[in-house]
């Protein structure tokens, strides 16, 4: 059962890694303000999936929790592809919210370095968003606000 277990887990991994590379491809073709924006929007949409009962499963119906991965990533993907800016800004939220809780505390070694990639895009959208509110205070403080 346990090889079983780990082919399961090593074909989502793989699912996870196709996906990831494309939202990334999507972040990155963001301007700043928007990936800013995309970082306080993932950060919302972790806290909320933190809330529920089962994280991972945060957007995926509730007759379908017995499966072993939700349907979020699958919705954040596809909505990500959306070409309303607006959809496709939330879906790239949804998908690392459900992505990050899915890879979070995994046990299986082909799920962590998801988890780690996870990590560096989210803090990159973290410290996009800083970098904005310095600039922003800076200009505020110098001679050119008045």
């Amino acid at each position: 059962m346990q090889i079983v277990t780990r082919l399961i887990a090593m074909t989502r991994a793989r699912q996870l890694q196709r996906q990831f590379q494309q939202i990334e491809r999507s972040i990155s073709s963001l301007p700043v303000r928007t990936r800013s924006r995309l970082g306080l929007m993932a950060l919302r949409e972790i806290g909320q999936a933190s809330k529920c009962e089962f994280p991972h499963l945060y957007g995926t119906a509730p007759e379908q929790r017995y499966m072993p991965w939700g349907q979020g990533t699958d919705i954040g993907y596809n909505r990500s592809k959306s070409e309303n800016p607006e959809v496709a800004l939330r879906g790239i939220a949804l998908w690392l919210a459900v992505a990050y809780h899915e890879t979070k505390d995994s046990q299986y070694v082909s799920l962590q370095p998801q988890h780690r990639q996870l990590l560096r895009v989210l803090r990159e959208l973290r410290d996009t968003g800083g970098e904005q509110a310095n600039a922003a205070a800076q200009w505020m403080r110098s001679g050119a606000a008045a």
